[in-house]
């Protein structure tokens, strides 16, 4: 059975970091932490941005189901 990248029903705030830790098979908190430094020490938080943008791409939990 094929992973498919879709935001979690584990979510603070949309399930986009979430989804990604489900899907790599990665720990949800080591996941968020990351995104959160990329974000704050990247120019301009293009990381917003990108959340944003993978918030409305990716499909949701109960949409895949």
């Amino acid at each position: 059975m094929r992973k498919k990248l879709k935001r979690s029903s584990n979510k603070m705030i949309a399930g986009v970091c979430a989804g990604i830790a489900e899907y790599l098979g990665l720990d949800v908190t080591l996941v968020r932490v990351a995104y959160v430094l990329l974000s704050i020490f990247s120019a301009g938080f293009p990381g917003l941005i990108v959340y944003v943008i993978l918030m409305f791409v990716m499909p949701d939990y109960y949409e895949v189901m």
